[in-house]
């Protein structure tokens, strides 16, 4: 397949990438399922839910002899586990406690769902989670590395969030309990933490505890010590975990552990100021661009004040906007003459796909290296109608007027998501795109996947948009024909972008077909361009070959009676 082969483009990398490191943990997600308890009447709810806690509570201490805190904390934190017990037993407020308690005698539980979800990871009837456990473990007592655990607990590690430390590779529970525990030692002696630090820091960074992190280490003491950033926070363990997911962000992004303490010590408002997610719609805006993913790092640790920018709800004029970064008169011209798509009116949002769209991301990007970001926060529209198109406008208003105004608008809003100004080439564009704006985003990416540049991408869509009326899975098919068995490039749809439009099967493999054979016979002695023997109609195409020899249109007319009637000519339209 042309996907396995060709490289993805640097957007993809970083977006992909980007979107695994802001899941990098395990979590017990339950908004898709039933909420516990919640077929008991409510006014028995509370006291069925601590009657059943209770029960597993002595259950696992004095059946099953699990010390008492720890089975507690299982019984405490398993509602999802603790209900599916539950709903097996016919509820009655004046003996749930005693029905509840006969179950267990009779009917031993699976310990490990219930520890699982206690320590935050999903639990899956059909498979186990954790290949840290052996095979068809059904009791804790079965799995060694439960010790490990319960030195943790015993170290003030949150049992709720012991699920973080498998993050990474499940290593730490390996680790002899008496190493764990001279690590911790060691590392809050060696760089001034105290405990409650090193707990926060090992629940973000679970190699802290089984791997030597002297890079990150010396990082976080520059910024938690030498700039005293833990005084500026509540010293719990919740509080450093969420400064150092934070900071995590950062080294995911790709800068160097041990570079950037200082840099991180001088810019530390933003871990205490921001939230996670302010922190992580700026990266993601600033990765749209299309550049290196580590220069985006430094430069937002750089330039802290960047996020307290409006980045989002402002509207732009694309020609004003790029006049106040310092473009000419000429280069604007020459700009609107290559690009007229991406000018008039649009978000500040989709400022990043505007740049990609004109091919002038790492100009933009250098701009604001350099010192001009400030830029970004004090420009505004100047008048009320500047860059106003007025076909776009009236365009606008007959949208507004229809039924399907909802869903028309999604489509236009894609369009200006990646770069298309609110211009006579969006309007164009969207009266031909009959898919909802999902399908039309998930095959704008897998075009770019497929190794098409961006620019030259929107570019096609301002000449055939109908390419994305067609299934991602059709659009693979047709660059790898063009590509593998056609010998061409993907430059080629630059000229001829209406390529992707015709079906493969019935229209291009077949002419192209032909026309090879009466090439290698020796009937045809001029190569016709792909565009031309392709796009051209039936009645056009039958009369050239028939010019060629005589054969061809005997040979064309028995091949489509073959494949059980005509070709198709029509643009292919999958919705």
């Amino acid at each position: 397949m042309l996907l396995s082969r060709r490289t993805t483009t640097a957007s993809a990398v970083i977006f992909s990438y980007f979107t695994t490191t802001l899941s990098h943990y395990f979590s017990t997600t339950t908004s898709n399922l039933p909420k516990p308890f919640s077929k008991i009447p409510w006014k028995h709810r509370s006291k069925a839910i601590q009657d059943s806690q209770k029960a597993l509570t002595e259950y696992l201490h004095a059946t099953r002899s699990l010390p008492f805190l720890y089975a507690e904390h299982i019984a405490t934190n398993s509602p999802q586990s603790l209900w599916k017990i539950a709903a097996k037993i016919p509820f009655s407020p004046s003996n749930f406690i005693t029905s509840f308690q006969r179950f267990l005698r009779y009917h031993p539980v699976n310990e490990v769902d219930f520890f699982l979800e206690s320590i935050g990871l999903k639990c899956d009837e059909n498979e186990n989670p954790c290949s840290f456990f052996p095979r068809n473990t059904f009791f804790l007592s079965d799995w060694k590395q439960f010790n490990v655990v319960c030195a943790l607990a015993g170290m003030g590690f949150p049992w709720s969030k012991l699920g973080l430390l498998c993050k990474d590779e499940r290593l730490v529970f390996d680790v002899n309990p008496s190493e764990l525990q001279r690590r911790v030692e060691r590392v809050k002696e060696g760089y001034g933490f105290d405990s409650v630090s090193v707990i926060g820091v090992c629940l973000a960074f679970p190699r802290v505890l089984y791997y030597r992190m002297d890079g990150l280490l010396s990082d976080l003491k520059v910024l938690f010590v030498d700039y005293d950033l833990l005084s500026s926070v509540e010293g719990n363990v919740d509080a450093i975990f969420d400064v150092c997911e934070k900071i995590r962000l950062f080294y995911d992004l790709g800068c160097e552990m041990g570079k950037v303490g200082e840099m991180m010590g001088r810019s530390k408002a933003i871990f205490i100021d921001y939230s996670k997610e302010v922190l992580v719609s700026k990266i993601e805006y600033f990765c749209k661009l299309n550049v290196e993913k580590d220069q985006i790092g430094i430069f937002l640790l750089s330039r802290p004040e960047i996020f307290a920018f409006d980045l989002e709800s402002r509207v732009i004029s694309v020609s004003g906007f790029l006049k106040h970064f310092g473009l000419t008169r000429n280069e604007l011209k020459s700009l609107r003459k290559k690009y007229p798509h991406a000018f008039g009116r649009n978000r500040m949002a989709n400022l990043p796909h505007i740049m990609r769209l004109m091919d002038l991301s790492e100009w933009f990007f250098e701009k604001m290296k350099n010192g001009d970001h400030l830029l970004l926060n004090t420009y505004t529209i100047r008048r009320m109608d500047e860059d106003s198109d007025k076909h776009y406008t009236d365009s606008l208003r007959k949208i507004r007027a229809k039924r399907t105004y909802a869903h028309v608008i999604k489509k236009l809003n894609f369009l200006h998501c990646i770069g298309f100004g609110e211009n006579k080439f969006a309007i164009k564009a969207l009266a031909l795109l009959n898919s909802s704006s999902n399908q039309l985003q998930q095959r704008f990416n897998c075009l770019l996947k497929c190794g098409i540049e961006y620019s030259k991408l929107c570019a096609m869509l301002r000449l055939s948009a109908k390419i994305l009326n067609q299934q991602e899975s059709i659009l693979e098919k047709k660059l790898e024909y063009l590509c593998s068995d056609l010998g061409s490039s993907l430059e080629y749809l630059d000229v001829f972008p209406g390529y992707l439009c015709y079906d493969l099967e019935k229209r291009i493999k077949p002419r192209y077909e032909l026309h090879k054979w009466l090439v290698e016979k020796g009937f045809c002695e001029k190569e016709y361009s792909l565009s031309t023997i392709i796009a051209s109609s039936e009645k056009t195409f039958v009369a050239r070959i028939s010019r060629i020899h005589p054969d061809a249109a005997k040979k064309w007319q028995e091949n489509a009676l073959k494949k059980g009637g005509r070709e198709c000519c029509e643009e292919q339209s999958v919705p």
